[in-house]
């Protein structure tokens, strides 16, 4: 008999079994797998980008939404629902159950300026819906906007932990910006990588695409699990801008505006007191800002009306999403017991302006003070609008028909930009009582709920440390009881804009405050929301001791959700880690690949001038794009064509072309000058051999988010840059020669770049000194 030598045994200390020397002595073990409880419900929540509140049926719209209608039918409508001012703060709010500041997001998920509440990061230990269903045994799905990535974590190198995978979801598609074009998307995500698209075809549309997405991942859950219950996040790019439809969808709208956004704001107004959707009451908001239809001339009727009717196409392809993904639901016998949320992650947008516009990105997140005589509409036939041909946003004149009937658009903390609509639909639930509720709800609440009515108890403790308490919580309770109480308190903020609601009363400061004024200083207004639920009576004059204690209380709820600091000389939007220096690096690229992202793309030529080199081997039959940087929403690219260089500028839809002299075959570097000038401008040259050969003597820089299709080398990837010869050519894969080196040069920032790189650490290091 051996002797026995005493030791540690590791590895076995969560084993329940038996573990001896030999299998023959032992006995198997395995973990109880999590399941969900028997007869979970699936759930799904669907939210709508920049949908105002009038714009489904059961909300008063002449928008054909049939299926969005038999959703209510099942379930409950909110008519007093409420959201973060813009797309980034509701979503976070909405996956965490946190406010918007509490969760990281203060702002869209563009800048992380250095500050707790605008980090753009949702908090590790803030466990998301996705999350907690996956721990309680559910399936996790998302296609559609994710928009929770600061735009410096976008690119294939970064470390993808605020990605979708990454915060709680099994499988995704979609887009990872804020919004993308329909017909041809910028950029698309499987799971954690960009899809390499070629070329997409004839008739392709996102929106359809990301229903069959959802639909896949059901099926593909089903054929290997008939009993696991799945969450599916929808978040749709629709009716975001650029706004588009399909063509066959618009057609069906020919001519339904013709009347003008006056009529149909009443029209809308009318159908929302017979629906009880606002009180007998209410009245519509007027402040004389919007053009009377009547006073505009032919021309610009008729523009209006093709922008509205794209906009009802664009509505009416949600709602048939929707009725997709109920059908086949009902065919494979889920639907009654699937949870289904509808919401709008805030109000009608009006990022139009006055006059809309065929040329979305010319004014579209442009912090550069414009120059006189910038044109923010280049025309075009209105026939275009909502194709693959330009970028548009319909007019604020029909984002206030959008907001019916509340004041102010997305982004503002009046009821316009916050008032949203909401429908949940369970047609198993465990209760009989569904119809209209009035109770506040707010968008933070949505994620208790839906953890309330399928059973799943949040985390205690998420990512090795107490899981975050959410802000929000359960209105089951309003489901089950038509009296049962609502939200009593909540704040909002966007850039410095604040607000308030203390039960039935409501203080807005609808601009920012000076540091001599204070957080809880500036002007404020004051609105009884129970007998004015559109702000049409301030009361601040008559009430000047409740304003100041609701504009108090707001002050100390800034300090308990992270909202402070607000910005009061632009540091929020400037302030940038030095870490995001390495992204305006130099870099050479590689040829048919997928387009470099776009937010590194744009460190590269944004707000600065560059230089890109190319060196090429031709052939005798040589042709095709050699670089390529945008789409019709601006951009450029460079091709040989017929022999010669073509270098085309696409400034905001205006079209500038210059061709070289014809090149012999061998080897050429070509360089391309994008140098800045005065006023927002650039020249645009091209060397051939280090001789001048072709210039654009001067066009408009392409700012904001333009280029929006990031650097492609060898193709001209996705929405065309140039047109006609998109037509000619389709995606002009380079051919007959070789691009050996492609080689991107950024030169010193504009100086209209307001941004300031910080170095990490450095206030810490101080403050520990």
């Amino acid at each position: 008999m051996g002797v026995e030598v005493p030791g540690e045994r590791r590895g076995y200390e969560n084993f329940g079994g038996v573990a001896e020397e030999f299998t023959s002595q032992s006995t198997p073990w395995w973990p109880e797998p999590v399941r969900a409880r028997p007869d979970a419900p699936n759930v799904i929540v669907v939210l709508v980008d920049d949908l105002g509140f009038s714009d489904l049926g059961p909300f008063g719209s002449e928008i054909p939404t049939p299926h969005i209608d038999r959703l209510a039918g099942d379930g409950w409508v909110f008519t007093n629902y409420r959201t973060a001012p813009l797309c980034s703060p509701a979503r976070a709010a909405l996956l965490t159950g946190l406010n918007p500041h509490r969760a990281g997001f203060g702002f869209v998920s563009h800048v992380d300026p250095g500050y707790p509440g605008y980090t753009c990061e949702l908090p590790r230990n803030a466990p998301t819906l996705a999350e907690s269903l996956r721990a309680g045994g559910y399936a996790t799905f998302m296609v559609g906007k994710w928009h929770l990535t600061p735009e410096a974590q976008l690119h294939d190198g970064a470390d993808r932990r605020t990605w979708p995978l990454q915060r709680g979801f099994d499988r995704y598609f979609g887009s990872m910006d804020g919004f993308t074009s329909l017909h041809h998307p910028h950029r698309l995500i499987r799971d954690n990588s960009v899809i390499d698209i070629p070329e997409f075809p004839d008739g392709y549309f996102l929106t359809d695409q990301l229903t069959d997405e959802a639909l896949t991942m059901i099926d593909e859950l089903r054929v290997n699990d008939t009993a696991k219950p799945f969450f599916l996040y929808y978040a749709h790019t629709s009716v975001h801008g650029p706004i588009q439809a399909k063509d066959t969808d618009i057609q069906q709208f020919h001519g339904s505006y013709e009347a003008g956004w006056n009529a149909l704001r009443q029209a809308r107004f009318e159908r929302q007191h017979e629906l009880g959707i606002v009180p007998d009451h209410a009245e519509l908001f007027e402040d004389g800002s919007i053009a009377d239809w009547d006073d505009l001339d032919a021309e610009q009727r008729l523009l209006f009306a093709r922008h509205m009717e794209v906009y009802a196409a664009a509505v009416h392809e949600v709602d048939e999403s929707i009725g997709r993904l109920r059908e086949h639901l009902a065919s494979i016998g889920e639907l009654d017991n699937t949870l289904i949320v509808l919401a709008s992650d805030n109000g009608g947008s009006a990022e139009g302006g006055a006059g809309g516009t065929r040329s979305y990105f010319a004014q579209f997140a442009v912090t550069a003070e414009l120059p006189e005589g910038w044109v923010k509409d280049v025309p075009r036939d209105p026939a275009e609008i909502g194709g693959p041909r330009l970028f548009g946003q319909y007019p604020e004149g029909w984002a206030r028909v959008s907001n019916t009937p509340f004041r102010s658009f997305k982004a503002s903390t009046y009821e316009g930009g916050v008032h949203a609509p909401l429908i949940v639909s369970w047609p198993a639930a465990p209760t009989e009582a569904r119809g209209l509720r009035d109770q506040s709800v707010f968008v933070s609440d949505i994620t208790p709920t839906i953890l309330d009515l399928v059973r799943v108890a949040p985390p205690e403790e998420w990512a090795g440390a107490p899981a975050e308490a959410p802000d929000g919580a359960s209105f089951v309770e309003a489901l089950e009881d038509v009296a049962a109480p609502g939200r009593e308190l909540q704040y909002f903020e966007c850039a410095g804009r604040r607000a308030l609601i203390d039960g039935e009363w409501k203080a807005v400061s609808p601009e920012p405050p000076t540091i001599d004024e204070g957080g809880s200083g500036g002007r404020w207004e004051l609105y009884h929301l129970g007998d004015d639920p559109s702000e049409t009576r301030d009361l601040a004059d008559r009430q000047p001791g409740l304003t100041s204690s609701l504009a108090e209380r707001w002050r100390q709820e800034a300090w308990r959700n992270a909202v402070f600091p607000l910005d009061d000389d632009g540091a929020l939007r400037a302030n940038r880690p030095v870490t995001e220096a390495r992204l305006a690096e130099a870099v050479t690229l590689p040829p048919f690949r997928p387009p470099l992202e776009r937010f590194r793309s744009a460190k590269l030529t944004v707000l600065r001038s560059f230089t890109v080199e190319i060196d090429t081997v031709l052939g005798t039959d040589a042709a095709g794009v050699l670089v390529a940087h945008g789409d019709q929403g601006g951009g450029y690219l460079l091709a040989i064509d017929h022999g010669a260089p073509l270098l085309s500028y696409n400034a905001y839809g205006d079209m500038h072309r210059a061709t070289g002299t014809a090149l012999t075959p061998g080897p050429h570097r070509l360089t391309l000058h994008v140098d800045e000038l005065p006023e927002l401008r650039w020249r645009i040259r091209l060397d051939i051999d280090d001789t001048l050969d072709a210039e654009i003597p001067s066009v408009p820089m392409l700012l904001g988010m333009a280029p929006f299709t990031g650097i492609s080398i060898g193709y001209d990837y996705g929405g065309p840059i140039d047109w006609n010869l998109y037509e000619q050519h389709r995606s002009y894969r380079f051919t007959g020669g070789e691009l050996l080196n492609v080689r991107y040069i950024p030169g010193a920032p504009s100086q209209y770049d307001r941004t300031v790189l910080h170095e990490i650490g450095r206030t810490v290091a101080k403050l520990t000194d």
